[in-house]
């Protein structure tokens, strides 16, 4: 990994307006146009049914990711982050705790928290793979602490065994945000089965995406499990007798059976992702900027492909004035979010987190993209970089 200097200047305003997009970000239509037969047929299965919500083909779906996963129980919900909630949940995460997690995330990680009336309590990430970094978690465990939720940002996996160690060193619940880790292996394990509990996201532009909202919780714990299946079904655990406060977070059939047809290609597809992944690497090795480097012992499912660099708008503005599509994965870390002013974070809390959110950028990579489409984006980055 190349170092490069903090940025030290405001970014320049792009010096030439966007041309047409000769290589988009993504392309969800091309994949859907694969199984759009497959998901048509299925579609048309739930309306002759009339079953539209739960049911068989949310409960198959359930049981393939389940499997796909190494562990026992998958409940399917409507969203990744009711699925961290009732994680969260089901560890006994209440009002007045703290839950240890990172900054650096899509802010539902701490929203789910924020919903227990916990409260998030931040640990920087490590400098190479932007994780949460295992030897800054102890420091922030006090007698609130109710868990540990580690994210497996861009589809890289967090250092599980010493976060585990950790975890068990304080008898405290590993939650594991997967939301962009579907299939990502840690020492030839699935992510998802090595705390009490992990929480998947299937909106749309995910790995394994529904063409609507869509989410599932998975976990060992068979009573947690139950619980889980309940709560999200408004805790009833029998037709209109409700045990606790319950939610409506049931997924629909339609988004179940659709998520059923994409299970049979979600190996093929992340195949393709680490193979443009690897030729990303490979192509861009001798460039001035920050790569992504791989935890040894992991296999990332390449969510997104994120580079840093200081004069990231700069890179961003002449690539989209090229044709290069790119994207940004998270230029405000949560920390520093206004919705989390009460906390009293300050810029400078969290240095790593606070470099990256200023200087990543993500480039293209959906497995439909070609050799041709990510050559054009290698040598229109070489060219912007030399021209810096």
């Amino acid at each position: 990994m190349i170092a490069v200097a903090p940025s030290r200047a405001p970014v320049s305003a792009p010096v030439a307006a966007p041309g047409p997009v000769r290589v988009p970000f993504s392309d969800m239509r091309a994949q859907f146009a694969q199984v759009r037969g497959e998901v048509l047929d299925a579609l048309a299965g739930v309306a002759d049914s009339g079953g539209y919500i739960l049911g068989p083909h949310v409960a198959a779906f359930e049981s393939a990711f389940a499997a796909a996963h190494g562990v026992k129980h998958c409940i399917g919900v409507n969203t990744g982050t009711s699925a961290l909630h009732l994680a969260l949940i089901a560890a006994g995460v209440g009002s007045g705790d703290e839950v240890v997690t990172v900054p650096m995330t899509f802010i539902a990680t701490s929203w789910a928290i924020s919903y227990c009336g916990a409260t998030p309590v931040f640990v920087d990430v490590d400098p190479e793979t932007y994780t949460m970094d295992p030897d800054r978690v102890a420091a922030k465990i006090s007698r609130r602490t109710k868990a540990i939720m580690p994210v497996h940002l861009y589809g890289q996996p967090a250092d599980l065994t010493a976060l585990r160690a950790v975890a068990d060193r304080f008898g405290l619940p590993l939650i594991e945000d997967a939301a962009q880790a579907h299939l990502a292996t840690y020492a030839g394990k699935p992510v998802g089965g090595f705390g009490f509990a992990a929480g998947f996201s299937f909106y749309p532009g995910k790995n394994l995406g529904a063409c609507g909202e869509g989410g599932a919780v998975v976990t060992n714990d068979d009573a947690a499990a139950a619980r889980m299946r309940a709560l999200r079904d408004h805790a009833q655990t029998q037709r209109y007798h409700h045990a606790e406060i319950g939610f409506n977070y049931r997924m629909d059939a339609m988004q179940g059976a659709i998520l059923g047809i994409k299970m049979k290609h979600i190996g093929r597809w992340t195949a393709r992702r680490r193979v443009l992944a690897e030729r990303y690497l490979d192509l861009l090795r001798d460039l001035p900027i920050d790569l992504p480097v791989v935890r040894r012992g992991c296999d990332p499912v390449w969510h997104l492909f994120v580079l840093l660099h200081p004069e990231r708008d700069r890179i961003r503005a002449e690539l989209e004035a090229r044709g290069v599509q790119t994207g940004l994965h998270y230029p405000v870390p949560v920390h520093l979010q206004p919705a989390y002013a009460n906390l009293g974070h300050e810029a400078g809390d969290f240095p790593v987190t606070e470099r990256v959110a200023r200087e990543c950028f993500t480039l293209p990579l959906f497995p439909e993209l070609t050799e041709g489409q990510q050559d054009v984006v290698v040598e229109t980055l070489t060219d912007v970089l030399k021209a810096l």
